[in-house]
């Protein structure tokens, strides 16, 4: 799975730990994320698309093993 956390972080300027607290996971998660390490939940989907204010599948695109 890709994603654009990282681009969406850069355009409102915030730093993983100021997101991490904003949905309530640590930085380390965000950074997991980012780096294509970890696959959020559904719920964690939702909260970081929710907190940059667009659809889910803006930020996080199928991959084409998935």
């Amino acid at each position: 799975m890709k994603n654009t956390v990282r681009v969406e972080r850069a355009i409102v300027d915030i730093t993983q730990q100021q997101l991490a607290d904003a949905i309530g996971v640590s930085r380390n998660t965000i950074n997991s994320i980012e780096s294509g390490k970890y696959v959020p939940s559904t719920v964690l989907a939702l909260k970081i698309a929710r907190h940059f204010g667009k659809p889910v599948d803006s930020i996080f695109q199928l991959d084409e093993n998935d």
